[in-house]
């Protein structure tokens, strides 16, 4: 087994492994974005999101702690999909290696 050889299987290797660890990531992760509905005066926030083709608000609360706890979950949401549609385009072009080999 050649030096490249060895390299692109360690490359493989740390990259599934960053996917799976993204994936998990991604899975506590809220989806959606967050709403504010104004009643009688007062603002009240729901996570909206969709589910198939319904589309979901899930009451957050009135305050705003917890809704910039959300707004940074969701934040961190899109950055791990950047992060992972990275590591898919590289994992091609790790197979693309893989084959000329």
């Amino acid at each position: 087994m050649s030096v490249l050889s060895v390299l692109i299987t360690k490359e493989e290797n740390r990259n599934r492994n960053m996917i799976a660890e993204y994936m998990r990531e991604l899975e506590t992760l809220p989806k959606g974005s967050v709403k504010q509905k104004i009643v009688n005066g007062n603002a009240y926030y729901y996570l909206v999101f969709r589910n198939g083709t319904k589309i979901v608000s899930k009451y957050i609360g009135k305050d705003d702690e917890s809704v910039a706890i959300i707004r940074e979950q969701i934040l961190r949401r899109k950055q791990v999909e950047e992060i992972l549609k990275r590591l898919i385009e590289e994992k091609d072009k790790i197979e693309k290696m893989e084959a000329i080999l």
